[in-house]
């Protein structure tokens, strides 16, 4: 502090500085002001000067000999003007005008202004013809102008007109301006006069007050005292003499020196003499450690010799009791800081809750505890909130130093006992500590004999801190210390509580999840079909696996039709989750529905693409819905399988000697798209063949692509003799993944053909005669299959649908009984046009065919081919038929 010297700011100049600058404004204001004065006072002047020359002018032109008779003679103009223009040129005015008693111009420097009406402000003209002579400054076109008027009288005293002298402000102000460059070098003079004396003034006072200025000098005196006794590091100055100079309070606490001691020796204040040694010696010290009256200091001694001051040592002493304490405190949070932020980075890697129960043990121990337990309520293992008061839980997870701990081990259900520390922290929320298992009764309750082994074991401390997210209990860490280990304190329940927290998270993310894929995969299984209908065409096999990273929306179907014909469906939605399980409900039904209708492969892709496409605009969200379908119809009696796909991979056909190929169906656009028509695909399929529909999943994952996945498909089923389960068994222990991605839906049909001998058709002439030759024909043959007691009521059903054939439809007419699991009646016709069922009114002579069909028949039903329409029911036979 001594000897110290603060610089000058912006704010706080020096005593030289302000002298200066006062000088210089001071000197500058006034120069200044004189300046402005002496040029205002100057144009003031010439303005004067101007308004009396141009009176003086404008009088004496009026008064001039022959004036007034030019104004009364004949031509004003011709007399006037060059004396006017003479005088103007004389005197140095911009324009002498003379004009008449109606203020017409006689003269004007242009020309072009002779014989106009002279411009002034109001009232001047009338005062002029008055007899007044008027001096003014107004604009006028020219600019300001000092204009003066003077009446023209006769020798009767007649006033004839007037003249006007006027003279702009402009070349007034040029006369003025004319003495501006003797004003201002006089100002410069001035200036660099006063600018010279401040100079000198100020770099004398600069050398007296070493360029600080007053408010410093004395803040810096009056601070001096209260900063150096403020410090929290005891100071000393000491002489060459050994003599203690100065010394702040902090420095007299440390050492304990007496009152008075400034101006003693050193060795006379009663300190230790190593310590006096070392603050007396004149070498540099760096903070060396002295214990000084119970105290642990540093000390750093540094020589202060300046040339005209002070030489003396300056002592500086530091207590580092405390610090080395903090510094302690410090690194053991350091450590546990560290400690979390390792075991967070390893605590809920997965959602996956009995994962995240191991990663929190296993982070744990042994930084923090020698064993960690944790166990999960069973509500929340299965994924749901478990009910206020449940205390039945699983241990899910048990790690430590040592596996052969008496503990309850992993996988074990516990009931744990009201009252005990790991209930009343669910309870409470709050971690429970016990310091000494010994003294805790409650605990040993719970398993006596369990609880002795542990005491033995050496496990003398737990803290139990409840896993709650949201606010809902999840289940409870239990961390255990054993012999070697202090026991655990307050200070260790934060950290428990951290690690505890963390984990519950990620555990009821886990449980969320568990949740939302529970209830994805139970609507997913409860949209697909739980039983596959009964039916004569194919014999099937089916598997469905659902990703591990969450449900999709891949389905199948097998549809029973008309004509003992079956439809084949597989399809696929893509994304995860329930909205593509919802999505691929409502896909599904939509395709039973359209099935129903008996439309054909391409035509059922082109309503379910539009109704993707319709789907898409509905949402609210900008996802896409996207989606692929294959769709198959088998004709067991024909032998003929037609089918398309939007998008879709193609099926897989085996012949029944084994031989695999897959057909060459043209994939279509993706449904939803609105892209080209969907091109069905017709191909015969001999009896024992197998139908291979699938969707990617099967053959495509992420290390492996459809390539290689179709290779692999058409080498396993190179089989003749595997039955359609079989055929699932195989494709899927060759193609399955270990940790599928996606959805895997496989599809296996055996074809069968309709016997012969349970088909019987007729062609039909067009002659309403031909009805009953048709019921004859019907009726011997369902003796001959032994259905004697549907005989009435096919003889009716057909009657009706082949009248209607024969009067409303067109050539070929053809009828077919098929006897299947129900007895299958068909009447075709060539027209495309179909009855509709209505209710005839009580007059109608028609009308009521269809309805009597309808309470005949268990199933009735109209499809469409390329030429014409097949009419078909269906009736119920008696078991054992």
């Amino acid at each position: 502090m001594a000897g110290g010297r603060s610089r000058p700011t912006a704010s706080h100049r020096s005593v030289a500085a302000q002298v200066f600058l006062l000088q210089f404004v001071a000197a500058l204001v006034i120069i200044v002001t004189s300046l402005v004065l002496l040029v205002l006072q100057a144009r003031r002047d010439s303005t004067e000067d101007a308004r009396r020359v141009a009176r003086a002018a404008a009088e004496a032109f009026a008064v001039a000999p022959g004036t007034a008779e030019a104004m009364s003679g004949p031509g004003p103009t011709a007399a006037l003007q060059p004396r006017a223009e003479a005088v103007r040129k004389a005197s140095g005015v911009d324009y002498v005008v003379v004009f008449d008693e109606d203020g017409i111009r006689y003269t004007h420097p242009d020309t072009a202004q002779i014989g106009k009406r002279v411009v002034g402000p109001p009232g001047l003209l009338e005062e002029v013809l008055g007899g007044r002579s008027v001096t003014r400054t107004f604009e006028a076109s020219l600019g300001p102008t000092v204009n003066a008027d003077a009446p023209v009288r006769a020798a009767d005293g007649r006033v004839l007109g007037g003249v006007a002298v006027g003279l702009t402000v402009m070349n007034v102000n040029e006369s003025a301006d004319r003495q501006l460059p003797t004003l201002l070098g006089a100002s410069a003079a001035a200036l660099a006069l006063a600018l010279g004396s401040a100079a000198l003034v100020n770099r004398r006072l600069r050398r007296q007050t070493h360029g600080l200025g007053p408010v410093e000098i004395t803040r810096m005196y009056e601070h001096h005292d209260a900063v150096l006794h403020a410090l929290g590091e005891g100071v000393l100055i000491i002489d060459d003499d050994g003599r203690l100079v100065l010394a702040n309070d902090e420095a007299r606490r440390l050492l304990a020196l007496p009152e008075a001691s400034e101006g003693r020796r050193l060795g006379h204040l009663g300190l230790d003499p190593d310590v006096a040694e070392l603050l007396t010696s004149h070498g540099a010290r760096t903070e060396e450690a002295r214990v000084a009256e119970g105290r642990l200091l540093t000390v750093t001694v540094r020589r202060v010799d300046r040339e005209a001051g002070l030489k003396a040592t300056v002592a500086i002493l530091r207590d580092t009791t405390e610090l080395r304490r903090e510094q302690e405190r410090a690194e053991t949070a350091r450590r546990r800081l560290a400690f979390v932020y390792d075991a967070g980075v390893q605590i809920g890697t997965t959602l996956d809750m009995v994962r995240t129960a191991e990663e929190l043990a296993g982070a744990a121990t042994p930084r923090f505890a020698d064993f960690v337990t944790v166990e999960l309520l069973d509500a929340v293992r299965r994924g749901a909130e478990p009910a206020p008061g449940d205390l039945a839980m699983h241990r899910v997870a048990l790690h430590g130093t040592h596996d052969d701990v008496p503990l309850i081990p992993a996988g074990e259900a516990i009931t744990f006992l009201p009252g005990t520390p790991i209930p009343t922290g669910v309870a409470t929320g709050r971690a429970a500590l016990t310091s000494d298992l010994r003294t805790e009764p409650g605990w040993q309750e719970q398993d006596p004999e369990r609880a002795r082994a542990v005491l033995d074991y050496g496990i003398h401390s737990l803290i139990s801190v409840p896993l709650r997210a949201r606010g809902v209990a999840l289940g409870v860490a239990n961390f255990w210390r054993a012999s070697g280990a202090e026991p655990f304190g307050e200070d260790d329940l934060s950290i428990s509580e951290e690690l505890a927290s963390r984990a519950a998270v990620a555990i009821d993310n886990g449980r969320r999840y568990l949740l939302e894929h529970t209830v994805a995969v139970e609507l997913q299984r409860s949209l697909l079909p739980r039983d596959l209908p009964e039916q004569s065409a194919i014999d099937v096999a089916y598997r469905y696996l659902p990703a591990q990273a969450g449900v999709g929306g891949d389905w199948f179907d097998v549809i029973p039709l008309s004509g003992a014909r079956v439809a084949l469906v597989v399809g696929e939605v893509v994304g995860r989750g329930l909205q593509a399980s919802a999505t691929m409900g409502r896909l599904r039904t939509a395709v039973h529905n359209f099935a129903s209708l008996d439309m054909a492969p391409d035509e059922l892709l082109g309503h379910l693409d539009a109704l993707v496409a319709r789907m898409d605009g509905d949402r609210a969200d900008t996802d896409i819905v996207g989606a692929t379908c294959l769709y198959a119809v088998y004709d067991p009696v024909a032998g003929v399988c037609t089918m398309a796909r939007a998008g879709h991979l193609p099926p897989a056909v085996v012949s029944p000697a084994g031989a695999v190929h897959l057909p060459e169906l043209p994939p279509g656009p993706p449904l939803g798209l609105g892209g080209l028509p969907f091109t069905p695909v017709e191909f015969q399929v001999p009896e024992g063949s197998r139908l291979i529909l699938f969707t990617n999943g099967l053959v495509m994952s992420r290390s492996r692509d459809v390539d290689i996945g179709l290779g692999l498909l058409r080498s396993r089923l190179a089989d003749a003799d595997r039955t359609p389960d079989e055929t699932c068994a195989a494709l899927l222990s060759a193609l399955l993944p270990d940790h599928p991605d996606d959805d895997v839906v496989l599809l296996v049909a055996r074809t069968r053909s309709f016997p012969s001998d349970q088909v019987a058709e007729w062609q039909v002439p067009r002659d309403p005669s031909a009805v009953a030759r048709v019921r004859a024909d019907a009726t011997r043959q369902l003796n001959a299959w032994g259905l004697e007691e549907t005989a009435f009521t096919t003889e009716l059903i057909l009657s009706e649908l082949v009248t209607n054939a024969i009067r409303y439809g067109t050539d070929p007419v053809r009828v077919r009984l098929l006897r299947d699991r129900n007895l299958i009646c068909e009447v075709s016709d060539g027209s495309s046009t179909a009855p509709h069922l209505r209710l005839a009114a009580t007059t109608d002579e028609g009308g009521r065919g269809l309805f009597l069909i309808a309470q005949c028949a268990q199933r009735w039903g109209t499809r469409y081919h390329k030429q014409g329409k097949v009419i078909w029911t269906e009736q119920e036979l008696e078991h054992g038929a």
